[in-house]
C-alpha cells in the first residue's frame, strides 16, 4: 500500500480496525437502531460537509457509510469518494473501492469513470483499460471525460501515439473530444521536447474545429522558451493575443522564468510590470522566479525587494522562496544576511528541509565560521532533519584530510550511498596535501567500490601529478581519460596553457 494509503488508514485507524470484518464479511451485528442512526447521519454529512471536508473525516465517513444498513448507493459513495480524488489522493480512491467491491455495491457509470481517472493518473494503465472492458461489457458507453482520462493515461506512460491513436478513434465513434484532451496531447509533447510535433497538433486541433485556449499556448510556450526557441515563443504569444486569447499567470510566470534564467532582468521586469497592469495577480510561482533570476545574478537587495513587494500584495512565500534567497546571500558570503531570512521563514512557521541547512552549513564553512557551521549542524539533527550525503560532502570539504579519511572509512561502513563527488573531495584534498601516491591508490579503487571516475576526477589526479612532478605519470592518465571518452573542459585547458 503506497504512502498517502497508509498515513489515511493509520489517522483512522480505530475506526479501520471496527470495520474491517464488516469490509470482508458483513457484519449481522450492524443493523437495527445503531445502523439506522449511523445512515441517517451521513447523508446530512455528504450535503453540509464535502465542499471543506478534511482527509481524515473523509475516510472516517467512508466507513460510516460501509457500517450503515441498509447500505447507501453507488450515488452517494462516489460523492465521497470524488471528494477524496480531488485531494489528489488518488491511489486510496482505488483502495477504497476495492471495499466497496467486497461489500458487493455495483458500479454505475460515474463511479466506473472516477475509477478509471484515478486509475490513469496513478499511471495503472493495464488496470484502467481492464475497467473500461468491464463498463462496457455492462452496457455503458464511456463518457468524453472517461475518454480523456485514458488519453492522459497514455501520455503519463510516454504512450503518445496511442493516446493520438485513441483521439482519432473517438472521432470515429463520433465523440468530439475538446480542449481539454487535446491539451493533453500538447503538454505530452512538449514536455517530451517533440515542440514541432506540439505546434503541428496545435494546428491540426484548429482545422477540426476546436479552438485552442490559454492552456494550450502556454504549453507550447513554456516549452519553447526552455529550449531556447524564443523568436518562436515571442511569435506563438503575440499570434494568442491577436485571436483574443488573453495570457493568464502561467503565461506571465513562463515568460519571467526564461528571461531570468537568460539573465534578462530587465525585460523580466518589465513582463512583470505588464501583469500588473493587465490586472493578472502574480502568484508563488511569477515570485519565485523573478527572486531566483535576481539572485543569480547578484541583486540580492533587488531580491529583497521583490520578496517584501509579494508579502504586500499578499502572496505568502513558502520554502522554496526562503531557500532561494537563503543560498542567494550564502553564495555571496553574506551569510548572516542568509540566518536573518531564516529566522524570518521560522518565525512564519515554515520548517527547514536538507536544502536549507545544507545552503547554511556549506555558507558558514566557506566563510570559515566553522563554530556557526557546528551549530547548523547540531540544530538541523535537533529539528529532525537527517543530514544527507550532501551533508557530509560540505564535511568532508572543510575537513583535514586525516579527520576527512576517518570520516570517508566510517560512511563506507554504513548503509549509505557514495558516489563520486564524495571520492573527487577527497582525492583532491589528499593532492593538495601531497598524498598523491595515496590519492592514486584510491583513484584505482573506484572501480572495487563500485563508483566509475568522472572528469574531475581524472583532471584531479593529472593536475596532482603534475604538481609532484610526475610527468609520466600524468600523461598516461591523461591518454586513458580520452580512451575512456571524457575530454579535457575548457578551463582546465586554459589552466594548462592550451
Amino acid at each position: 500500500m503506497r504512502r498517502s494509503i497508509t498515513i489515511a488508514i493509520a489517522l483512522t485507524a480505530k475506526t479501520f480496525l471496527h470495520h474491517r470484518h464488516l469490509l470482508a464479511k458483513g457484519n449481522p451485528l450492524s443493523h437495527g437502531i445503531r445502523a439506522f442512526s449511523v445512515g441517517s447521519n451521513y447523508r446530512e454529512r455528504l450535503r453540509s460537509e464535502l465542499h471543506s471536508i478534511k482527509l481524515h473525516d473523509a475516510v472516517d465517513l467512508f466507513y460510516h457509510m460501509a457500517d450503515s444498513r441498509p447500505l447507501p448507493s453507488i450515488i452517494d459513495f462516489s460523492r465521497l469518494l470524488t471528494a477524496i480524488a480531488k485531494m489528489k489522493q488518488h491511489d486510496l480512491v482505488i483502495y477504497l473501492f476495492t471495499q466497496l467491491e467486497n461489500l458487493k455495491i455495483p458500479h454505475d457509470l460515474y463511479s466506473f469513470s472516477i475509477l478509471i481517472d484515478c486509475l490513469c493518473r496513478c499511471s495503472k494503465l493495464s488496470v484502467a483499460l481492464s475497467f473500461l472492458g468491464k463498463m462496457m461489457k455492462l452496457g455503458y458507453s464511456p463518457s468524453v471525460v472517461t475518454l480523456g482520462s485514458l488519453v492522459n493515461g497514455f501520455c503519463q506512460v510516454n504512450r503518445i501515439h496511442d493516446a493520438i491513436s485513441l483521439i482519432d478513434q473517438m472521432v470515429e465513434w463520433d465523440y468530439e473530444p475538446n480542449a481539454v484532451i487535446y491539451n493533453t496531447i500538447i503538454a505530452s509533447l512538449c514536455e517530451n521536447r517533440c515542440l514541432n510535433a506540439a505546434i503541428d497538433f496545435l494546428h491540426h486541433m484548429e482545422n477540426v474545429g476546436v479552438r485552442p485556449d490559454v492552456v494550450s499556448y502556454n504549453s507550447l510556450i513554456t516549452g519553447l522558451f526552455s529550449a531556447g526557441v524564443w523568436g518562436l515563443s515571442a511569435r506563438l504569444l503575440s499570434d494568442m493575443m491577436k485571436k483574443g486569447i488573453k495570457p493568464d499567470v502561467f503565461t506571465f510566470s513562463a515568460v519571467i522564468d526564461a528571461f531570468v534564467k537568460e539573465g534578462r532582468i530587465l525585460e523580466a521586469k518589465e513582463v512583470y510590470k505588464e501583469m500588473i497592469r493587465r490586472s493578472v495577480d502574480p502568484n508563488i510561482v511569477t515570485y519565485n522566479s523573478l527572486i531566483n533570476g535576481l539572485c543569480m545574478n547578484n541583486r540580492l537587495d533587488e531580491a529583497k525587494s521583490a520578496f517584501r513587494l509579494m508579502v504586500w500584495r499578499g502572496c505568502s512565500p513558502n520554502l522554496v522562496t526562503y531557500n532561494t534567497l537563503i543560498n542567494g546571500f550564502c553564495k555571496c558570503m553574506r551569510v548572516d544576511d542568509g540566518m536573518r531570512i531564516f529566522f524570518m521563514m521560522v518565525r512564519d512557521g515554515l520548517v527547514g528541509d536538507r536544502v536549507t541547512y545544507n545552503t547554511l552549513f556549506q555558507g558558514y564553512c566557506q566563510v570559515g565560521r566553522f563554530n556557526a557551521a557546528d551549530e547548523i549542524l547540531c540544530r538541523m539533527v535537533s529539528c529532525g532533519v537527517r543530514p544527507d550525503i550532501f551533508t557530509f560532502n560540505i564535511l568532508l570539504d572543510c575537513l583535514c584530510v586525516e579527520r576527512a579519511l576517518v570520516l570517508l572509512e566510517d560512511m563506507e561502513k554504513s548503509e549509505m550511498v557514495i558516489g563520486i563527488i564524495t571520492y573527487n573531495i577527497i582525492i583532491k584534498g589528499m593532492c593538495k596535501a601531497g598524498m598523491v601516491e595515496d590519492a592514486w591508490c584510491l583513484f584505482c579503487s573506484l572501480g572495487l567500490k563500485g563508483v566509475r571516475p568522472d572528469v574531475v576526477t581524472y583532471m584531479t589526479m593529472i593536475v596532482g601529478f603534475f604538481r609532484k612532478g610526475m610527468r609520466r605519470e600524468a600523461n598516461g592518465l591523461y591518454i586513458r581519460m580520452i580512451m575512456d571518452g571524457f575530454i579535457m573542459p575548457i578551463e582546465w585547458r586554459y589552466k594548462r596553457g592550451h
